[in-house]
């Protein structure tokens, strides 16, 4: 009876998503929005902060498990179903620059972070989980250093308020700096990188790649969210560091030690690369097939795209709703001012790293 009705709850979540979605692919249509170039998954996002604004307290808290769901495993499925765009070569082609620019920006952001929460005077735990968010891949990367850090609830939802402003401001920023000519002595190729090392969410990135390259045709949106997985991966990584040099500081607290929690991996990136070995494998069989083959294989994955866009777009509704102004009011000034001076890093720093760097790499 009690699965019954969390399940029941969890539907109710998901239709309410799922409609605020539908209406999203329905404005998306209009041709004033066109020429604005507003994905759904755009729009989705802003109908959900409209939402979260004007109307959560109006219905049920018992749809927020739905809610929650999407932000998480339907974005989680809806990356992984992205794989079917890319191949190998697609991959390749995005090769060493985006690799070493991860890094740079990963464990750069982590160190300043820390640094910038000394000389303001942040507890380490906050300094730690709201860099670590910075870094990786936003609220996914929160979520998953929490059970290292072992911090207090209140800081965990800090660190993913600071995310989810910065993410959505950038979300929107690249697009305007894209068009204004801000990024002009970046390539493509150049930009894709920027966005996808420097943006918070996997989502922010998918949606702000898809504001610069709403077609698809010079590769923004495909090689951003390439950079960004890889970015993900290396959120294993860094919390197992993390989790030794915190025992190392606890060494002499072994029940400290003991109380770590697991390390969580972020297995749908991996899943990511598996879909694109699939496609990657299948297209290179296919190659000398018959036309008819090929004509039904590119039009299954043009149904799959179709739906991935849709479970995106939920996934970016479902984002839009938890971005509540009076959470943000809650949470101090000192989280949000290091997120902050983290924020110019990423923009500053990342924009240096591709401009100077990347062409020495590529």
């Amino acid at each position: 009876m009690v699965i019954t009705e969390k399940r029941a709850n969890v539907i109710h979540g998901l239709l309410l998503i799922a409609g605020f979605s539908f209406a999203a692919f329905y404005i998306s249509n209009f041709q004033w929005v066109k020429n604005l170039s507003l994905s759904p998954l755009i729009i989705g996002f802003l109908i959900g902060i409209v939402y979260a604004n004007c109307l959560r307290n109006h219905l049920p808290e018992t749809w927020v498990p739905g809610i929650k769901f999407c932000t998480k495993q339907i974005l989680r499925l809806g990356i992984i179903l992205y794989g079917f765009k890319l191949t190998i070569q697609n991959v390749v082609a995005v090769g060493v620059p985006s690799l070493v620019v991860d890094t740079i920006i990963v464990s750069g952001t982590i160190l300043l972070g820390l640094l910038f929460g000394k000389i303001l005077k942040i507890d380490r735990e906050t300094a730690l989980m709201t860099s670590t968010g910075s870094a990786i891949c936003g609220a996914a990367a929160v979520l998953g250093a929490e059970p290292i850090v072992r911090c207090e609830p209140h800081k965990t939802a800090v660190a993913v308020s600071t995310v989810v402003i910065f993410g959505t401001i950038s979300m929107f920023l690249y697009p305007i700096m894209y068009r204004a000519g801000l990024l002009s002595s970046l390539d493509d190729m150049g930009v894709a990188i920027y966005t996808g090392s420097t943006l918070h969410e996997v989502a922010h990135v998918v949606g702000a790649g898809n504001a610069m390259d709403p077609t698809g045709q010079i590769g923004i949106a495909d090689n951003a969210t390439i950079v960004k997985m890889i970015r993900v991966m290396m959120l294993a990584p860094v919390l197992l560091i993390m989790g030794f040099c915190l025992n190392r500081s606890k060494k002499g607290n072994a029940e400290a030690i003991n109380k770590r929690g697991k390390i969580t991996i972020p297995w749908f990136a991996f899943g990511f690369i598996g879909v694109i070995i699939l496609n990657s494998a299948i297209k290179f069989v296919l190659s000398d097939a018959s036309f008819t083959s090929q004509q039904i294989f590119n039009s299954a994955l043009s149904s799959i795209g179709n739906f991935d866009t849709f479970l995106l777009t939920m996934a970016m509704t479902a984002l839009g709703t938890e971005t509540s102004f009076a959470k943000f009011k809650q949470a101090g000034a000192k989280p949000f001012l290091l997120a902050g001076m983290l924020y110019i890093w990423l923009i500053f720093g990342g924009y240096m790293l591709c401009k100077y760097l990347v062409p020495c790499l590529s």
